[in-house]
């Protein structure tokens, strides 16, 4: 008796089926080689050795954003992404790693010379670049020359450059120097068009970070304090700048009018245009500086001069595991980088929970004898940073001295961390104060009606489904309203009460200076809210000597990877380094729009990290510097 035949649809949907089943055992079975491949190679691979000729120049090719921490990036995630043409996440470097490679190459008797190359430096503040500069002066004082050469000199990579006893620009190069603005996207009308409704609390007249989402410009309180601090910045830069190159600050131009007068002189060469004024010292062919340092340190097989690149120095001078000496006193350094938010969160990003936990860590060694906290935060929930600052409270009270080091930003929820300190330090251009507090709710109430969808329901008390999001789908009503502005306002008192009393001043006094109003480190202490301007090292100098240490070992506190996690990050950090992985290149037309979109990933990306539970931050969004 012959078996029944199958329906149609059965039919199509077992054949849909069985192709799925086979499309998901190909994949599983290419991710599944192309992971033993990748162990097989990291565990027959040796290290390639890195050759340094008896003279040789160290090429300083940063590539990357300059840091204090790098982010916690997943390695398996990253090298599939990047292999399959995915966006790849901007590098970054190590201020340490750089200096420690330029203080070994100035010992190093082979390093003659040092190149630099900085067409890779991304994003990196005035107090990081200053560190990696002290280096360079420390390099040349041994006697030892610096150049710096390259096709294009933006305002970061002339900094560096700066340091350099000769700037060299290719013949067609520019170099442009065009100040510091910030210029953050408002979205007030989108959410307007989308029918989504802005609830703000705030407190303080200065407090713009929510004006993005309430405004279309910039209001004229935001624009009179923000053009206050870039001012000083700017300031600063050129000033630096203008002593090491030795001309006058009327040489930097700063409005198109008086560009174009220079340029037009130049007949319309950019190059000529940088050469005729002193920012640059010679324009040169890769061959003419190839042959200038093939005189200084000789020529290699390769037909170029004897040089070892920054990665490769690296290798020699940077142990991959360090081990702490267990009979020495210590230094502890807790880094804060990154928007702080509730709970734990991975390096790049300050978890008020996992903070807390590595300060705790350093309160119950008994080796560690004070702590560092450096931070370079904008800030974020007012929950965390009150969690961390608990934390640094007991730190004192067993008897650690605690050094809060203010990085490039240390604002809002970032100086809310720093005051219960017992020393405050800063650098002159840090971007700290923004002391004040506010509340942000989005609802879709109107968005729903207009798609024909409601929330409806009962519940025993007019608060019943707050903490289920009901106010997200049905709005605020008055009296809620009425009682975020209140715990906001209530947030702010205490604020610039735990300001007031960690740093003995008056809460008439704090406040004068708060209501969210950015200073820089400078500034600062002139109103008493740092104690010192310093670099990173004093700061360590200070809580060695607050602790009553002569001889001690720096140690930084971290989150310690998971024996898997370690595993594929030393295995797949390996692979990406050394090339083994494919890469598919990027037209300029796709890097372009990146470029485009990076600015309102960067304000959606914070947006999802606000998880303060009583929906109160401290944030600072003008801080970040265009």
């Amino acid at each position: 008796m012959s078996q029944p035949q199958k329906g149609l649809f059965r039919r199509i949907f077992g054949a849909m089926w069985r192709v799925y089943k086979g499309f998901r055992s190909i994949i599983l079975n290419i991710i599944f080689i192309f992971f033993v491949l990748i162990i097989g190679i990291s565990l027959f691979s040796g290290e390639e050795k890195v050759n340094i000729a008896e003279t040789s120049a160290l090429i300083l090719n940063i590539n990357g954003d300059l840091v204090e921490q790098k982010r916690y990036v997943d390695p398996f995630s990253a090298i599939i992404n990047e292999g399959l043409g995915g966006q790849e996440e901007q590098p970054e470097v190590l201020v340490t790693d750089v200096v420690k490679v330029i203080q070994q190459a100035t010992k190093d008797k082979r390093i003659q010379v040092m190149v630099l190359d900085l067409s890779g430096l991304g994003r990196a503040s005035l107090d990081k670049m200053q560190v990696v500069g002290a280096a360079i002066e420390e390099f040349k004082a041994a006697g030892k020359n610096v150049f710096a050469y390259g096709g294009f000199f933006g305002q970061n990579q002339y900094f560096l450059a700066s340091y350099a006893d000769e700037i060299n620009l290719m013949p067609m190069g520019a170099v442009i120097l065009e100040g510091y603005g910030s210029f953050p996207m408002f979205y007030k009308n989108a959410l307007e068009k989308l029918k989504i409704n802005t609830h703000v609390f705030r407190v303080g007249t200065y407090k713009s970070a929510v004006e993005p989402f309430i405004r279309d410009d910039m209001s004229a309180e935001a624009k009179e304090a923000n053009a206050a601090w870039l001012n000083e910045l700017w300031q600063d830069y050129k000033e630096q700048v203008a002593a090491r190159r030795g001309f006058s600050l009327d040489n930097f131009d700063e409005t198109y009018q008086s560009l174009f007068d220079k340029v037009k002189l130049a007949e319309g060469d950019l190059s000529q245009y940088a050469l005729q004024n002193r920012l640059v010292d010679a324009l040169k062919t890769s061959h003419q500086f190839r042959e200038q340092m093939i005189a200084l340190v000789g020529a290699n097989d390769k037909h170029t001069y004897n040089h070892v690149s920054f990665d490769d120095y690296a290798k020699l001078v940077i142990p991959s595991k360090t081990i702490d000496n267990p009979l020495t006193d210590k230094v502890a350094v807790v880094v804060a980088r990154g928007t702080i938010v509730d709970g734990t969160a991975r390096a790049g990003t300050v978890g008020g929970d996992s903070t807390a936990a590595l300060l705790r860590r350093a309160r119950f060694d008994d080796k560690v004898k004070a702590v560092v906290l450096r931070i370079d935060s904008g800030g974020g929930s007012a929950f965390a940073s009150e969690i961390i600052g608990q934390e640094i409270t007991l730190l004192r009270e067993a008897g650690k001295p605690v050094i809060a080091s203010m990085g490039a930003v240390a604002a809002s929820g970032g100086y809310w961390i720093a005051a219960p300190a017992n020393e405050i330090w800063a650098a002159p251009t840090t971007i700290t104060g923004s002391i004040g507090i506010f509340g942000l709710l989005h609802t879709l109430e109107n968005s729903l009606s207009t798609l024909g969808l409601n929330v409806d329901g009962v519940g025993t008390t007019e608060l019943a489904g707050l903490s289920g999001g009901l106010p997200l789908y049905q709005g605020l009503n008055p009296q809620a309203q009425q009682l975020f502005q209140l715990l906001i306002e209530r947030g702010y008192s205490e604020f610039l009460t735990m300001v007031g009393e960690n740093r003995n001043m008056s809460i008439e006094a704090v406040d004068a200076v708060a209501q969210g109003r950015v200073w820089t480190g400078r500034q600062a202490l002139e109103f008493g809210l740092v104690d010192k301007l310093g670099t990173f090292a004093d700061a360590v100098a200070a809580a060695a000597e607050k602790a009553g240490l002569s001889n001690y070992d720096i140690k930084v506190m971290q989150h310690e990877l998971a024996p898997f996690e370690q595993m594929m990050n030393d295995l797949f950090g390996a692979a990406s380094v050394r090339g083994w992985l494919p890469n598919i290149s990027q037209s300029p037309e796709r890097r372009a729009l990146q470029q485009l979109t990076q600015q309102i990933k960067q304000d959606f990306v914070l947006m999802n990290q606000f998880n303060d539970p009583n929906g109160i931050y401290s944030y600072c969004l003008v801080c970040r510097i265009d």
